[in-house]
């Protein structure tokens, strides 16, 4: 693998980044043009992508809380974690434990220049300059081990990021799964989505846009059977593999995924 290919520490304010558009989506301020332009473009093919964008950060708050909350879990490990917003993983788990430990991993440089600012006074919480397909850097990284027990369980987070790499035997989304169960005590959890439609002209559409736009710097839009397929041999926590928005909502009038032209789909599971 050539991190030096896939990582760059300069900020290029002209191409769109996945990072910088869910930052503009989720109603942040650190996106440039390109990033606006680019999800004004999305949103012509697939306008439910604003909420879609929301209810994935709800999402992925639920289960930082019901981790912490109910299955005890204190260490965390968010792969492409993107822009620092509200109610980071961090946040939420350390308002349930104080203690709690989280690892943010991202390959984009913006992430890690306001992540590092953000998180100077926060000891227990990291953010480290990776991409995500680097599972060796990753867990062997200093800020990794000062912060990670990996003899006890760990959450380990894909939440949103497959679709952002190619499929490939050794570096696409199972193969970076595998490497990664392989690490984990028993006990740990994951926490894997994606885009996915079940309609070929969104997904052929939205893959091209979006590979054109980051200049490569994407995968596709899968099935839900290609996310299935990556849950094999663990222990899925209920209600199981869902549309993300109606994974254990906090309530009957929590916000819903009302358009299905694409979806955010997964859930959480246990290593046995």
């Amino acid at each position: 693998m050539h991190s030096e290919k896939r990582l760059s520490t300069k900020i290029d304010a002209n191409v769109p980044t996945a990072a910088r558009m869910y930052d503009h989506y989720l109603g942040g301020k650190d996106n440039y043009a390109a990033d606006r332009a680019a999800c004004e473009e999305l949103d012509k093919v697939v306008p439910s992508t604003r909420r879609l964008a929301v209810n994935n950060r709800r999402f992925l708050q639920r289960v930082v809380r019901t981790l912490t909350q109910e299955y005890g879990i204190r260490q965390f490990l968010d792969h492409g974690s993107g822009l620092p917003t509200q109610d980071n993983v961090h946040q939420v788990a350390q308002s349930i434990d104080p203690t709690a430990h989280v690892v943010y991993v991202d390959n984009d440089p913006m992430v890690l220049v306001h992540g590092r600012a953000l998180l100077e006074q926060d000891e227990r919480t990291t953010v480290i300059h990776a991409d995500m397909r680097e599972t060796d850097a990753i867990f062997s990284h200093p800020d990794t081990q000062r912060l990670i027990d990996f003899s006890q369980p760990v959450a380990v987070l894909f939440n949103s990021v497959f679709h952002c790499i190619p499929d490939s035997e050794t570096d696409g989304p199972a193969a970076v799964v595998e490497r990664v169960k392989e690490r984990l005590a028993p006990g740990s959890y994951l926490l894997m989505c994606q885009l996915v439609s079940e309609d070929a002209e969104v997904r052929e559409f939205v893959t091209n846009f979006m590979d054109q736009a980051t200049q490569g710097h994407w995968g596709r839009v899968r099935q839900e059977k290609d996310v299935e397929a990556l849950f094999d041999g663990l222990d899925i926590l209920p209600p199981g593999l869902v549309e993300v928005s109606t994974w254990r909502p906090d309530n009957e009038v929590a916000p819903r995924q009302l358009t299905q032209e694409w979806i955010e789909f997964g859930g959480v599971a246990r290593l046995p």
